[in-house]
Formats: C-alpha cells, sequence, structure tokens
C-alpha cells in the first residue's frame, strides 16, 4: 500500500533502532506489560512480537514459556488497545497453527487446525484468545499465518542455509523433490498494509504466501545464484536423510528440507484483491545482498 501512516514502534529496549516512524520501549512482553504510551492515538495496532520457535529447546517447560509471551502476552496486549480505542488488531500468526506438512493439497484459511509443537499451539490458542476480545469488545481482529519469512536480516535456518552455500560445501540435498510455500518480506508487508484498511479484512484468517512454491534444491539454486557461489548438490535418497535425522536428533530439520508445506492464498485475492507482487527470486537477492553486505561490515 502507498498509504502514508504515523508509525509507533514498540521495542523491549530503547537501544533497538526501528526504520520509521517513533518507537516506545514496553521492555519484557508478557501478561503485565504497559502499553499505554504505545496505544495512546492509535487506531490500528500490528502485533509482530513472539517468542518464536526454536530449534534446540532447553526449557523444561516448552508451552508455558511460549504462553507467557504469546498468549498472555498478546491477551494483555489486545485488552488494552481496546481499552484504548484501537479500531483494529492484526495479528500475524504462524502457518504451524495449521501443521507441519501438507499432503494431497495445500493448505487454506477455512481448514481445521492441527498445531504439532509448543509454538504452534500458543499461537492457536492466541488466535482463540484474540477473537474472544474481539466479540467482547468490537475490535477487529484480522489473523495472518505466515509461513518461512525471507528477506534482509533473515536468521534461524534460512541463514544457516546462506553460509552454507556460501562456504561451497556439498549438501546431500540433490534428491529432494519438495514443494515449499514461503513469503518476502515486502509481499507480507503488502499484505499487512490492505489488512489495515481493508473492510472485508475484518475478523478473517488469512494465509500468506509468495504464490510460487519452491522445492529445496531450488531455493538453494536461487540462494547458490544471488550469492554468486557453485552449489554442489549430492543425490542421497530421502529415506536415508530422514534415517539420519532420527539418529541425529535433527528429524525436525530434515523434514522441513524434504517435506511439503503449500499453502493457498486464494482467499486473500478473492477477498482482498490482494496478490503477491514481489518474485521471490528478487527476494532472495535482496536478502543475499543484505548478507553480503553484513559479512563485509
Amino acid at each position: 500500500t502507498q498509504a502514508a501512516y504515523e508509525v509507533r514502534g514498540s521495542v523491549r529496549d530503547a537501544a533497538t533502532a526501528v526504520p520509521i516512524g517513533a518507537k516506545v520501549a514496553v521492555g519484557a512482553i508478557n501478561a503485565a506489560t504497559d502499553w499505554s504510551e504505545a496505544l495512546h492515538n492509535i487506531d490500528c495496532v500490528v502485533h509482530l512480537a513472539a517468542r518464536v520457535h526454536v530449534l534446540h529447546e532447553t526449557t523444561a517447560d516448552a508451552l508455558t514459556d511460549y504462553r507467557s509471551v504469546n498468549v498472555d502476552g498478546s491477551v494483555n496486549l489486545a485488552r488494552q488497545a481496546a481499552a484504548n480505542g484501537v479500531k483494529r488488531f492484526i495479528y500475524l500468526s504462524s502457518i504451524k497453527v495449521n501443521g507441519e506438512q501438507t499432503a494431497e493439497r495445500p493448505f487454506s484459511a477455512g481448514d481445521a487446525v492441527h498445531p504439532e509443537d509448543p509454538y504452534g499451539q500458543s499461537k492457536w490458542e492466541a488466535e482463540l484468545a484474540l477473537r474472544e476480545i474481539g466479540a467482547a469488545t468490537g475490535m477487529q481482529i484480522v489473523v495472518i499465518r505466515p509461513p518461512l519469512i525471507y528477506g534482509p536480516g533473515a536468521k534461524g535456518n534460512l541463514l544457516r542455509l546462506l553460509r552454507l552455500v556460501e562456504k561451497g560445501w556439498p549438501l546431500p540435498l540433490g534428491s529432494v523433490q519438495n514443494a515449499r510455500s514461503l513469503i518476502g518480506i515486502d509481499n507480507l508487508c503488502a499484505l499487512i498494509g490492505v489488512c489495515i484498511e481493508h473492510p472485508q479484512a475484518a475478523g478473517e484468517v488469512f494465509l500468506a504466501a509468495d504464490g510460487e512454491d519452491l522445492s529445496t534444491p531450488q531455493l538453494l539454486h536461487l540462494l547458490a545464484n544471488a550469492l554468486q557461489k557453485p552449489l554442489h548438490l549430492l543425490p542421497v535418497p530421502v529415506p536415508l536423510l530422514r534415517a539420519f535425522g532420527k539418529l541425529c536428533g535433527v528429524s525436525a530439520v530434515i523434514a522441513r528440507l524434504t517435506g511439503d508445506l503449500r499453502v493457498d492464498i486464494g482467499k486473500n485475492r478473492e477477498l482482498l484483491g490482494w496478490a503477491p507482487a514481489y518474485p521471490v527470486a528478487q527476494g532472495v537477492r535482496n536478502m543475499a545482498e543484505a548478507y553480503k553486505y553484513e559479512q563485509q561490515r
């Protein structure tokens, strides 16, 4: 969207930079966070903050820790937002609410949910609680469930893949023939922009994706091209990769690298008139350029 908004960013630490607008430091996000300064004269809240999915969980009770931020923190913010007259509350959830992988058909916004880990469960519980708050207060709730988000500053598994491709290490993924939906940060921001104002967005759940499903080898080729590095893929059979993952305790990682996770964004086109404008190759190039710039600093 090209609309000009007055933006106020909420950050945990006053030292955190925000790209545009003013900022308010709110400290830790939980049931006790005071959002009053951040919410003054605000029409719409876009809630992005969360305790995110981590690969190697170290806490003994992960679900409680996720709930503290993702459920209790979100409920607290939403209640204060409604009390301050906020008209619309956009919640960035996760495709993990739908599940970890698809089979015959992509996930769609109307599917029954099937969260399989504490992070996905906490995001689903937050969605339910926000709907209740919306029903009780009249504040419009919009939920967006993205899959893997990529772009400049990407972390986690994407950053690991970038580093592996940059180093030129042979990767045993040449036999993988999966299909996964991703969303670039520019496309996600554009969808959020539409959801801020579109009257048909109120009360709805939208899945987010670029509209171009990629196999893991296709993604690696895009990364290699963007980094201007040769790519060496070894044709290791997928069942062998999964056996290796089980043996080494990285089954979840192998499942993401070899399995399907496809998202249907037809509802976004029909209800909002939104279609992703930025192609995957362009978004991956932007991510790789930012990565190379950071490596040279």
